[in-house]
């Protein structure tokens, strides 16, 4: 009878990989089949080095999806001859994390071998979860290889980080994608090889394109377009752009509002604002628009960018962008988007200065060292009764009393008298000026 068992579980085990996604079917097996990430895995990268010599240590890998993070681990683990442990962390609990780490000191204790022990999805572990981590990592029980798509000196415990080597995996260019798809329709066991396809480059280069990086999604779009493609006479299947176009959804946006994403895109939207790059700041505006971004978020921005960046080149920048967030919170969306581009491209068109945010910085600064002072006597208080016996307010000179509404005295304390914190030397204009 367990000998039956086994042998339905043989057969059940090799229908699932039948039934799997193309994607999960193409998953490299070795290092040398591994397409792009370069950067980390080509010839004399530490990586590579690592895995090579079988001197690994915990790894954390952080990138976009369908870089190839769970396929890599799987891939370290085959080259090491080590045993291969995974937990989604969004669906697995310290309950499972506590089992599988059980076994695999079990494991060490019996065969020698460290366990390597994938979680997916790392960052979705809490702090306490993570915590449950450090021992068996210490004790080298297991060799963690986190992933996750979020910056994980954000998102993961510094006593987790400190004891991991983290390496950022970067979105496939479409040459390498196309790669992918090729060699899943040459490929006759795992692939798409069985069934006779013609797919057009411009299929090939659509599907691609719009994958945005993500190799599995560019995978299961090529399986749904030749499996939903029905064989002409010849029994040919033939998938060209039409087919592509249907067969692949436009790709959610990678874009997480508290997440690593969120930082980059919103770090670019200021810096292009910043640099007088009106369409770069209403792409990277778009694009917060369209992933839920909060739009007063967006107007917030504004309001210090015309201060900070535009400032005393042109102070009516500050007018314009609080304008902005006041009738974006009277109008709403979606026609608030339209508000937001007319701020959006004043202040990227306005020439820039940012000499009145160096002045209180530098103000703040001194304030902070100590250099403070005694207000000079002649600018303190001299209204209440007994102040003028104590020489407040003498030697003041009234400024309106004077042509031109201004006299030569001093403000500053003494131990300050000279410095200089608003300096329109300081200005730095932008040559187009505003609104050309």
């Amino acid at each position: 009878m367990p000998e039956q068992v086994d042998l339905f579980a043989q057969a059940n085990a090799e229908t699932r990989k039948k039934m799997a996604p193309l994607a999960a079917r193409m998953r490299p097996r070795r290092l040398e089949d591994i397409i792009g990430q370069d950067h980390i895995l080509g010839p004399g990268k530490l990586l590579r080095r690592a895995i090579e010599t079988d001197r690994l240590s915990s790894l954390i890998f952080w990138g976009p999806p369908g870089t190839g993070k769970t396929t890599l681990a799987q891939v370290i683990a085959r080259v090491s001859d080590r045993p291969f442990a995974q937990l989604n962390a969004v669906t697995d609990g310290i309950a499972d994390l506590r089992k599988l780490i059980h076994a695999a000191e079990s494991d060490l204790n019996t065969y020698g071998k460290q366990t390597i022990l994938f979680i997916d999805e790392i960052h979705r572990f809490n702090k306490a979860q993570q915590d449950g981590l450090l021992p068996a990592v210490e004790k080298g029980i297991v060799i963690l290889i986190g992933a996750t798509t979020q910056n994980p000196y954000f998102s993961l415990n510094p006593a987790l980080l400190s004891r991991s080597m983290i390496f950022g995996l970067e979105a496939l260019d479409e040459a390498s994608i196309i790669q992918l798809m090729k060699r899943a329709l040459a490929d006759r066991d795992r692939g798409l090889g069985a069934f006779d396809t013609q797919v057009s480059d411009e299929a090939l280069a659509h599907l691609a394109h719009y994958a945005q990086g993500d190799a599995r999604t560019a995978l299961n779009g090529l399986e749904l377009a030749v499996l939903s493609s029905p064989a002409d006479d010849q029994g040919i299947r033939h998938v060209d752009l039409a087919v592509a176009e249907e067969s692949i959804q436009r790709p959610a946006v990678v874009y997480d509002n508290t997440g690593d994403e969120h930082y980059d895109i919103i770090s670019a939207f200021i810096k292009s604002v910043r640099g007088s790059d009106a369409q770069a700041a209403i792409y990277y505006m778009a694009r917060m628009l369209d992933a839920g971004e909060d739009p007063l978020f967006i107007a917030r921005r504004l309001v210090i960018l015309s201060c900070e960046d535009v400032g005393m080149a042109d102070p009516q920048a500050l007018v314009i962008a609080q304008s902005a967030a006041d009738a974006l919170q009277f109008i709403g969306m979606p026609e608030g988007r339209i508000i937001l581009s007319q701020a959006c491209v004043y202040l990227c068109e306005a020439p820039k200065s940012n000499a009145a945010y160096l002045a209180i910085d530098k103000a703040l600064a001194d304030v902070r060292k100590g250099r403070t002072g005694p207000v000079p006597p002649h600018l303190r208080d001299a209204h209440y009764k007994g102040a003028k016996d104590l020489g407040h307010g003498k030697g003041y000179r009234y400024p309106h009393d004077y042509p031109g509404h201004y006299v030569d005295q001093d403000y500053l304390p003494d131990n300050l008298r000279g410095t200089i914190y608003y300096s329109p030397d300081d200005t730095v204009t932008n040559q187009k000026g505003p609104r050309q």
